[in-house]
């Protein structure tokens, strides 16, 4: 049974009740009925503007209990749209990250077409003072082996030096154990550049030829000698220039072309 019908039972047994109330009225004298009715009207209008009270702010409260229960319910839809819509923004992030990727290594491949390559991709980093080292998701089983070269779309990374059936490890040119044979733009005298300890952001380069003119933003590329790197692939750019009492001592800082905290796509040169 709901409010409203109760509210009508109970409306319907005090209206019973003053009906005979009137009855028992009609027999009493005149004299007496306006002392009662006045009485009757005291007692029992306070009670039906109370009734008439509850009653409203029942069926008030029937129409907010109503909207509330739409509103919960609006409330609970908006919430599993949101769910969906968020879920859908992350295929999309996924597919754009997909074909950013492969983009990447169509640029790579043409870029690169006059090797033989295997493209692969930066599973984890270790880039500090101390190693500087990229884990990428090929290996043996894509025909990767210890030696090979790395580079990316801006230049050269470095060369494999372990690997798994599934996995390489690259030692990247930054690291302090890493040498590199270079030439640069401007001369075609070989020099040597080496990772640090103190930046783990720069190359020094070393043994410079006395004769050799070095320009700061001059270009500095693999020379191919040493057997590990082809010629030609870009290392970075010369920074500074820095000179000593003994020329024979003075040396270069080079900047990378590649950001090793950020490269994802990656090319290796099969020398096969």
């Amino acid at each position: 049974m709901n409010r409203n019908k109760q509210t009508e039972i109970l409306g319907g047994i005090i209206t019973v009740v003053i009906l005979i109330f009137l009855i028992f009225l009609s027999n009493v004298e005149v004299n007496k009925l306006s002392y009662i009715e006045t009485v009757a009207s005291s007692i029992v209008n306070p009670i039906q503007r109370v009734f008439a009270d509850l009653r409203n702010k029942i069926e008030g409260n029937s129409v907010y209990f109503s909207n509330m229960e739409s509103i919960i319910q609006e409330n609970e839809d908006l919430k599993t749209k949101n769910s969906e819509l968020e879920t859908e923004l992350r295929e999309l992030e996924i597919i754009k990250a997909e074909n950013a990727t492969l983009q990447n290594y169509m640029n790579l491949t043409q870029k690169y077409s006059s090797y033989s390559t295997i493209p692969a991709y930066v599973i984890n980093r270790d880039v500090s003072n101390y190693s500087s080292t990229l884990v990428l998701s090929v290996g043996t089983k894509d025909g990767v082996k210890e030696g090979m070269t790395v580079i990316a779309d801006k230049g050269l990374v470095g060369h494999i030096i372990s690997v798994t059936d599934n996995t390489a490890k690259v030692q990247v040119i930054i690291d302090s154990a890493s040498t590199v044979s270079c030439t640069i733009s401007t001369t075609n005298e070989s020099i040597i550049c080496k990772g640090t300890l103190e930046n783990n952001q720069i190359l020094r380069a070393s043994y410079i030829p006395t004769g050799a003119e070095l320009i700061q933003g001059d270009t500095v590329y693999t020379s191919g000698i040493g057997g590990i790197y082809p010629k030609g692939i870009i290392i970075g750019t010369i920074k500074e220039i820095i000179t000593t009492s003994n020329i024979t001592d003075r040396y270069a800082t080079v900047e990378p072309a590649v950001d090793f905290s950020k490269v994802d796509t990656v090319l290796i040169i099969n020398n096969d």
